[in-house]
């Protein structure tokens, strides 16, 4: 590409965040001051965007960001939408299988295991970016491997678009919660299937808005060469976090992660600010594969991260100031979880805030 011409796609990128931008501002505005919606293509976009102030769905922002960098502009932006994709094929599956049960408990079972699946490979694909194991993607029939090598990056980019969008199903705010309710009650497979993709469409223009700010700002080739290893590495332990993160929910429930402090903690400070962005307050929780106590969810996760860190030791046969110290952090963070100090539930820490924003559902397609 010569410089003309990437001065033209940044150019155009430019304009595309702009507008993204200005649309994510004015749908969270909307969303927060609006009251008497209905359910439709509207709110459930704008409760998608509003899914970025949530825990669940934030660190999704140091997986994209980081696989982009290095890359030309054009083809970052292009990684971001087919991550984004990726994301709102999966909010679409789970809208069409919502629409088909009727209920939100009855995705349990389904719920159960796409974070089982997701989180595990999330994990392999972190720990193959750590270079701990290696990860080939298949050879199809009829392609060549010059063929899908130059579109490895593209598959990667949509595949950890669907495993990752696993990721904010855990944290429904009123919006969204609502628009769960209306799908179990339509019974409508395309429409459910629809609502979802709109949703995970809302969730992706925010990461796909900080990705062109973060291609536009990189520009020079010599700085990522230099900092590619950094690059991988941020990728890869953000992955293996947040995979540590869907594994566990997908284990033991919702509830270790849902009553801590942390989470109770930013939500209350969401609900402060604009109570209709901020996830609802006692909303239905997926079951685990097994059932425990909740110190058991945080030392699984924990557990995963601190195997992770020694097996980098082990491989790399020395060990960083910094690892050691996020270690340490992580062990005083399952001791805490043991006596019960991050349970917000039985601390009281967080009070109870009512939204006031209405909604309104209409039950007929």
């Amino acid at each position: 590409m010569n410089n003309q011409s990437q001065k033209s796609t940044r150019f155009i990128l430019a304009l595309i965040g702009i507008v993204l931008f200005t649309a994510i501002g004015g749908g969270l505005f909307w969303l927060a001051t609006a009251s008497g919606q209905s359910v439709g293509v509207a709110l459930t976009f704008a409760a998608g965007l509003s899914m970025i102030f949530l825990p669940c769905t934030l660190p999704l922002i140091f997986i994209i960001v980081p696989m982009t960098l290095g890359k030309s502009p054009a083809k970052g932006f292009t990684m971001a939408l087919l991550f984004g994709l990726g994301i709102s094929i999966t909010l679409a599956i789970y809208g069409a299988v919502i629409s088909q049960l009727g209920g939100y408990f009855g995705l349990d079972k389904v719920t159960l295991y796409m974070f089982l699946f997701a989180g595990t490979i999330a994990i392999l694909f972190g720990l193959s970016e750590l270079q701990f194991i290696h990860i080939s993607l298949p050879e199809f029939a009829g392609a060549s491997p010059a063929w899908l090598q130059k579109r490895s990056d593209y598959v990667k980019a949509l595949g950890m678009g669907m495993l990752l969008g696993n990721a904010g199903i855990g944290c429904p705010n009123p919006a969204f919660y609502v628009i769960l309710t209306y799908i179990a009650g339509i019974g409508s497979l395309g429409l459910g299937a629809g609502l979802g993709f709109v949703n995970g469409l809302g969730r992706a223009v925010p990461l796909i808005a900080i990705v062109i700010l973060a291609v536009l700002g990189v520009n020079t080739t010599k700085w990522i060469a230099r900092r590619k290893e950094n690059i991988d590495t941020i990728m890869g332990w953000s992955l293996v976090s947040v995979g540590a993160f869907i594994l566990t929910y997908g284990l033991w429930g919702m509830h270790w992660w849902e009553d801590s402090i942390f989470h109770a903690s930013w939500n209350q400070f969401v609900m402060d600010i604009a109570p209709a962005l901020a996830e609802i307050q006692n909303h239905p929780m997926a079951h685990g594969a097994f059932s425990g106590p909740i110190w058991i969810g945080w030392w699984t996760g924990i557990g995963i991260i601190l195997i992770t860190i020694l097996w980098s030791w082990i491989k790399k046969k020395k060990m960083s100031i910094a690892s050691i110290i996020i270690s340490l952090a992580l062990i005083v963070l399952g001791i805490l979880s043991s006596i019960g100090v991050l349970n917000a539930k039985d601390n009281h820490t967080v009070q109870q805030v009512h939204t006031h924003t209405k909604i309104i559902i209409n039950n007929q397609p």
